[in-house]
């Protein structure tokens, strides 16, 4: 099934500064997969080397943040979106 994945701003470079990018996955993590596979350049943005998800990166699939869903494993339908998200450090204050 195809689904969007929005990319933010600052690896958009390495999308050919596409904002969304439809990609095949019945979860999360092959939606991901299939993303870095046609834009190799961002699996190491996203993915540490063990496989797992960054952990400044959030990913959402529809608005709903996947580390309180089934992850990576988190099931998509049609049509769904799923989110790169990459986490903001605050300054001095």
């Amino acid at each position: 099934m195809t689904v969007q994945v929005r990319i933010p701003t600052p690896l958009r470079k390495f999308t050919a500064g596409q904002e969304e990018v439809a990609v095949e996955g019945a979860t999360v993590g092959e939606a991901l997969m299939n993303l870095t596979e046609s834009h190799p350049e961002l699996k190491s943005k996203i993915f540490s080397d063990d496989g797992a998800v960054r952990r400044f990166v959030n990913i959402f699939a529809n608005d709903e943040d996947i580390r309180f869903q089934e992850k990576l494993e988190t099931p998509l339908s049609e049509g769904d979106l799923v989110s790169i998200v990459p986490a903001i450090a605050g300054g001095r204050s």
